[in-house]
C-alpha cells in the first residue's frame, strides 16, 4: 500500500518512549526525518543515535509542552533548519493514580498542562505555517482508549483524554470550516501499548495512599501482555494513510469499547463498577 509517509519531516513529542518512540521508529523506517521532542533529553538523544546508526535522518529537541514559548520556538527552530512539517504528533502524556479528591494541586495541573494544554500548544505553534506552507500535511493527537471508557482511580487521566479526543474532533471541524483541505486531523487511541507511564505516574501522598497504588500496580500487571510500540506504530500509519479518522492500535479491542461507550450514551445509563478494560495509556 502507497504510503504519505514516505518522507518530509515528522516532529512527535513525547518521543523518548512508549508509543512515541514508535511511532519515531516507524517514521523514520518510512523514510521521514523525525525530529524528536521530549522533556528527557537523555531518552531521546539515545533514540536519535540508534535512528542514525539505521541510515535515518533525525534531530533530537529537548522541548517541555507545558511552556508555550517553548513550543512555539520548536516550530521555528524545524522550519527554520529541517523543512516544512508533514507530520505533527502530539503524544506527550502523564498519568495520575488515586481518589479523585486525594489527587494533589499540583498534580492535577501538572496533568492538565502536559495532556491537554500540551496538545493545544503544538497545534498553536505548529498548524499556522502547515496551513500556509499549502502542501498535504497531518496531525495526529494522542487520546486513548481511555478517551471513551470511564474508570475510577484514575480520573484525571480519564478525563485529559475525553478532553483530547473531543478538541480533535472539534479541530477537524473547524480546518474543514476554514477550507484547509490539505490538512489531515486524525484522532489516535491506542489500546494496551507497552510504556513506563505507569511507574512515573503521580500518586498521592495524602488519604487513600493504597487504593492509588493498588491501582498503580494492575495496570503494571497488564504490561505482559501489551502490544509492541513498534507494531502499534504500523497499525496507526496504516489506518492514517487511508484516510481514517480514528486510528486505533488494536480495532477490535478499541473498536469495542467505542461501542460500548456508545450504546452507554444512547441508553443514558449510569457509570457502573465492573471489571476493568485492560488499556495501556501511551
Amino acid at each position: 500500500m502507497s504510503t504519505p509517509f514516505g518522507g518530509g519531516v515528522a516532529v512527535i513529542t513525547g518521543a523518548g518512549a512508549g508509543i512515541g518512540a514508535g511511532l519515531a521508529r516507524h517514521a523514520a523506517k518510512l523514510g521521514m526525518t523525525v525530529v524528536l521532542a521530549d522533556i528527557d533529553a537523555e531518552a531521546i538523544a539515545s533514540l536519535r543515535d540508534e535512528l542514525e546508526q539505521s541510515g535515518a535522518v533525525s534531530i533530537d529537541a529537548v522541548c517541555d509542552v507545558t511552556d508555550p514559548g517553548a513550543v512555539s520556538a520548536l516550530a521555528e527552530r524545524v522550519y527554520r533548519d529541517v523543512g516544512p512539517v508533514r507530520l505533527l504528533v502530539n503524544n506527550a502524556g502523564i498519568e495520575q493514580f488515586g481518589y479523585l479528591w486525594d489527587t494533589p494541586v499540583a498534580n492535577w495541573n501538572r496533568l492538565l498542562d502536559i495532556n491537554i494544554s500540551g496538545v493545544f500548544h503544538g497545534v498553536r505553534a505548529f498548524l499556522p505555517p502547515m496551513i500556509e506552507a499549502g502542501e498535504p500535511a497531518w496531525v495526529w493527537n494522542l487520546s486513548s482508549i481511555g478517551g471513551v471508557a470511564v474508570v475510577p482511580l484514575q480520573a484525571p487521566y480519564i478525563m485529559s483524554k475525553h478532553a483530547v479526543l473531543a478538541l480533535t474532533e472539534c479541530l477537524r471541524l473547524e480546518v474543514e470550516l476554514a477550507g484547509h483541505d490539505h490538512i489531515h486531523v486524525q484522532a489516535v487511541l491506542p489500546g494496551a501499548v507497552v510504556s513506563n507511564i505507569f511507574e512515573s505516574a503521580g500518586g498521592v501522598t495524602d488519604g487513600d495512599v493504597g487504593a492509588a497504588e493498588s491501582q498503580r500496580a494492575a495496570m503494571l500487571d497488564i504490561k505482559a501482555d501489551a502490544m509492541d510500540p513498534l507494531a502499534a506504530a504500523e497499525a496507526v500509519f496504516g489506518q492514517a494513510a487511508e484516510d481514517r479518522f480514528y486510528l486505533l492500535t488494536q480495532p477490535d479491542y478499541v473498536g469495542s469499547a467505542m461501542t460500548e461507550r456508545a450504546n452507554v450514551l444512547a441508553t443514558q445509563q449510569a457509570p457502573r463498577l465492573r471489571t476493568q478494560r485492560r488499556f495501556d495509556p501511551t
